[in-house]
């Protein structure tokens, strides 16, 4: 196992003020990028990486968590009505895949985000970092 100084943080873009927010806006966090002072980490957006634009229409969770979209149970559907959860499930899937190629065992990620959030609902990427055995830890 990698030592302290070897682990890679997977980090919500948007903590570290890129400009992935579904409104566009960057507001980074400070106590996220206090963890991250001296460590090495890469920046992801699961819903850019699942297709989606930015600025995009905000989403919710409907019919329960991430957990239950990942099963088919629930959906993400923005505030036009569209249902946006394949873009959702691709994302996720595609942050799991850099993790893994990094060997990333924790991420640093958006609290109240559908796909990021972990406590209240689950977002979508929480959802799958947390059941391929990833840290989370929300900011």
């Amino acid at each position: 196992m990698p030592d302290s100084h070897d682990q890679i943080f997977l980090v919500s873009a948007c903590l570290t003020g890129l400009c992935t927010r579904y409104d566009g806006v960057s507001k980074p966090s400070s106590a996220c990028m206090q963890r991250l002072r001296g460590q090495r980490w890469i920046p992801v957006c699961p819903e850019q990486l699942g297709g989606l634009a930015t600025p995009r229409t905000a989403a919710d969770l409907v019919g329960g968590d991430g957990n239950d979209v990942l099963a088919g149970r629930a959906a993400v559907i923005d505030r036009q009505g569209q249902d946006v959860s394949r873009q959702f499930i691709h994302g996720a899937r595609q942050c799991l895949a850099l993790a893994r190629v990094q060997q990333i065992s924790t991420a640093l990620l958006k609290a109240r985000s559908p796909s990021c959030g972990l406590n209240g609902k689950t977002g979508v990427t929480a959802a799958l970092l947390a059941a391929n055995g990833i840290r989370i830890i929300e900011f």
